[in-house]
């Protein structure tokens, strides 16, 4: 996992926070100063935060666990779609479907719903209905596409969430909290980072803030995953010399079975002179 460097953030403008008018209080501690009306996040912290954030999702993708990435502002849905799809994490760059997290099983049925249709349109009989009937069937199942397809693998609840403006997502937030979910995301100086369990101050608005700072957590996610994989081999090569030792006692019972056959040997001799 690379390292955030100072300079790769400043040159990504993640250090560009909103007007003082709109800035909330508590985002203070990572303010560095103000400069023209505008406030200026201080990136030392940022990269302090930012580490942080990804020592934790690198430990979550070691566990096999699930990290749901939320994004529906036009400026970071195409960078979230790519570095979700990257390192195989569902995400949600459409309307946020509400109840998505506390009504989780109705999210189950409606993609559901979109697997059977699949199976209704590879179906051969599926020409013999009529042209409208198709085309309604291709109108549902291309809206459930665009809405659920990308989390159409997710089978249980995220493990966490990392979300891109709170404040236009904060339905995602508030259902998190519900749920005692753990939550990452990039809160920019209009936003409450206490709403979150590990902020990164930075730039929510810019692409290249967003891609900075999310390059720099799929890398740790990446890393989390490899390291995964190899855990699981060495676990099946330290599996294989136990099976093999399991099979000698089988090979004993069989040699101890010998001997009875010897025994009936020394029998059949002396049952023989009593017989002349």
């Amino acid at each position: 996992m690379n390292e955030l460097k100072f300079e790769e953030l400043l040159e990504a403008g993640c250090h560009f926070g909103h007007l003082k008018r709109k800035w909330n209080p508590k985002m203070a501690p990572y303010i560095f100063k103000e400069h023209n009306g505008i406030h200026v996040i201080d990136l030392q912290k940022t990269i302090a935060k930012a580490d942080e954030a990804a020592a934790a999702l690198k430990q979550m993708a070691k566990s096999g666990k699930k990290v749901l990435f939320v994004a529906t502002k036009k400026q970071a849905k195409e960078v979230v779609a790519e570095m979700a799809k990257s390192v195989d994490m569902p995400f949600v760059t459409e309307r946020w479907p509400g109840g998505m997290l506390t009504n989780f099983q109705t999210i189950r049925k409606a993609v559901k719903k979109m697997n059977s249709l699949d199976q209704l349109m590879h179906d051969k009989d599926f020409n013999n209905i009529s042209k409208r009937e198709r085309l309604q069937v291709q109108r549902e199942r291309a809206k459930l596409d665009k809405n659920l397809g990308s989390i159409a693998d997710l089978t249980r609840l995220p493990s966490a969430l990392f979300i891109i403006d709170i404040n236009k997502e904060h339905i995602a937030v508030a259902e998190a909290r519900r749920l005692n979910i753990p939550t990452f995301a990039l809160v920019d100086t209009n936003t409450n980072p206490e709403l979150i369990d590990f902020p990164i101050p930075a730039n929510d608005d810019a692409s290249k803030s967003i891609a900075a700072i999310l390059k720099h957590m799929c890398e740790a996610i990446q890393e989390g995953l490899n390291e995964r994989m190899l855990d699981k081999d060495a676990q099946t090569e330290e599996e294989a010399p136990v099976e093999a030792t399991e099979e000698k006692p089988v090979e004993k019972k069989t040699r101890a079975r010998r001997p009875r056959k010897s025994e009936e040997a020394p029998k059949a001799e002396e049952e023989a002179p009593k017989a002349e």
